[in-house]
């Protein structure tokens, strides 16, 4: 499995009531098809993975696998803390017919760089399934360092990195692991266009949640070097990029795909866009229409 290009990892709907919108997530499948997406994370962090009950992790998965499967990867988050429950995390994504698990860094309990190495080598060795490593210490207070993914990269079942850390200086530690069998990716919507322009294979976006088709054609113009188009359709999006991130994701993000008809709100201890920021909402949704068109 080689992934590239623009991945979405999926917001998931809910209801007014609290409970999944699975007609809204019928929809949002279709438009990710339909844009030409080419590749889903179900119930990643943007997934409220944490937030969501087994029973309904099952559900959007096989879901997912049945709308998408044989058109797009489709990659389950599975990361846990302990190295014990991730496997068996992937081994159950991997009954429910997911391709790959996007498996984050051990969040909280702060492991050695050896502790990494251990845990993504069990992982890849036991969980059934090929394994792209996340790096979001923003989040998990965990840095995977460039020299432990590269170490990492060499086992046969890690097939990529998702790199959430946005100095150009670690993409560029980055790429020299790239190859057929392992894949860099960007996980920071604001810098993927430079990272990409520099090497990287694609995206693993929370925006193209709201514009797949835009996302996508801004990975085809810098994934071809194309640096002029890439840099005037990335500064189109600089003001969804700032948006993305006034309030923790997948907060903004959510409020705009309310604003296409996809879900109503979040679950607690997360709660709806502050009022401060509806009218830009509107304006961005007013931008992103065009932008899809």
């Amino acid at each position: 499995m080689r992934l590239s290009g623009s991945i979405t990892a999926l917001a998931t709907p809910f209801t007014a009531a609290g409970d999944i919108d699975f007609p809204a997530w019928q929809r949002l499948l279709k438009a990710q098809r339909d844009a030409g997406t080419q590749g889903v994370i179900v119930a990643g962090s943007t997934g409220e993975a944490a937030a969501l009950f087994d029973d309904e992790y099952e559900t959007l998965l096989v879901s997912a696998v049945e709308f998408l499967g044989g058109r797009m990867p489709v990659l389950a988050g599975t990361g846990h803390s302990n190295t014990a429950k991730t496997i068996q995390a992937n081994r159950r994504a991997a009954a429910l017919g997911a391709d790959a698990a996007l498996v984050v860094t051990p969040p909280y309990v702060r492991p050695t760089q050896s502790g990494l190495l251990a845990h993504f080598r069990a992982v890849a060795d036991e969980g059934g399934l090929p394994v792209v490593l996340y790096n979001v210490p923003g989040r998990t207070g965990c840095d995977l360092a460039p020299e432990t993914a590269g170490e990492l990269s060499l086992h046969p079942n890690i097939v990529g990195i998702k790199e959430a850390r946005a100095e150009a200086a670690r993409m560029d530690d980055l790429l020299p692991c790239r190859r057929d069998g392992f894949a860099v990716l960007s996980g920071d919507d604001p810098t993927a266009a430079r990272a990409m322009l520099a090497g990287a294979d694609g995206v693993i976006s929370v925006a193209s949640n709201v514009v797949p088709g835009t996302f996508r054609r801004l990975c085809q113009l810098a994934r071809g070097g194309d640096v002029a188009g890439a840099e005037a359709l990335d500064a189109r999006l600089y003001a969804l990029y700032h948006f993305l991130g006034v309030e923790p994701n997948p907060i903004p993000v959510k409020a705009l795909l309310a604003l296409n008809g996809i879900g109503h709100g979040l679950r607690l201890p997360l709660q709806p866009l502050s009022s401060v920021h509806a009218a830009e909402a509107q304006r961005l949704h007013a931008d992103i229409l065009q932008l899809e068109d």
